[in-house]
């Protein structure tokens, strides 16, 4: 089993800078891949980026360049810088574990609003 915890979401400026975290406990060697999704108000829920455990990285075309997926493996955790926020980057954010196995892990997401 693994466990995740996302945090650092909030009101933010349009224009401003957030960075999400996501705090990975349990099975870590059994994960292949940390992905981040948002889910705006009543719409699916979208992948952002992904990064896999040799530090590959790859984005959705929506975030590309304004958002980063980065790991600190000895904190256990992976991060999502997001800059230059707009109003429909509103969602919340979910944190996803990707296993050599089937299946995957969700964390409970954490609420983002751009909005002045």
């Amino acid at each position: 089993q693994v466990q995740l915890v996302e945090s650092g979401g909030g009101l933010v400026q349009p224009g401003g800078s957030q960075r999400l975290s996501c705090v990975v406990s349990g099975s870590i060697s059994n994960i292949y891949a940390m992905r981040w999704y948002r889910q705006p108000p009543g719409k699916q829920r979208d992948f952002l980026a992904r990064i896999t455990n040799g530090g590959i990285t790859n984005y959705a075309d929506s975030v590309k360049g304004r958002f980063t997926i980065s790991r600190d493996n000895a904190k256990n955790t992976v991060y999502l810088q997001m800059n230059s926020l707009k109003p429909e980057d509103t969602a919340v954010y979910f944190c996803n574990a990707l296993p050599y196995s089937s299946g995957s892990y969700w964390g409970q997401g954490t609420q983002v609003t751009v909005s002045s």
